[in-house]
């Protein structure tokens, strides 16, 4: 259930670990996902959304049972550019599990040398089956 959205599948993206809050997922480097042809850096937003989905990830890591959720608020803090022809790596851990909001952190860096390329913030929205009355 986790990881298999089309499109982090569709830009080779793939969730390595998810489990008790926390996940780890990667991307390789890949010439279609260059967002400046000078340098063959990594769109940002490719990293964007690994940093989104992995951080989805750990809170259903985190969840009893499982339930839709949806981002609310992801702040990512870019260090700097990607490495040319290196896979990026993320990990986050949920923080905290209210009724209704979880909050996750992560970081994405490089694979091969692990310099942080970016860091995050997020929460997530639950939606809980309402209780039925007859």
């Amino acid at each position: 259930m986790v990881g298999v959205t089309p499109w982090f599948a569709a830009i080779g993206g793939e969730v390595v670990m998810a489990r008790d809050g926390q996940a780890k997922a990667r991307i390789s480097w890949r010439e279609d996902l260059i967002g400046d042809p000078k340098t063959g850096v990594i769109h940002g937003g490719v990293i964007t959304s690994l940093l989104d989905q992995l951080c989805g990830a750990a809170v259903m890591s985190a969840l009893n049972q499982p339930l839709p959720i949806a981002t609310l608020d992801l702040r990512i803090d870019y260090l700097k550019p990607a490495a040319k022809g290196m896979a990026i790596v993320g990990e986050a851990e949920c923080l905290k599990v209210t009724h209704e909001i979880a909050f996750v952190r992560g970081s994405a860096h490089n694979e091969a040398d692990q310099e942080v390329i970016a860091l995050c913030t997020a929460a997530f929205m639950l939606t809980r089956p309402e209780a039925r009355t007859a």
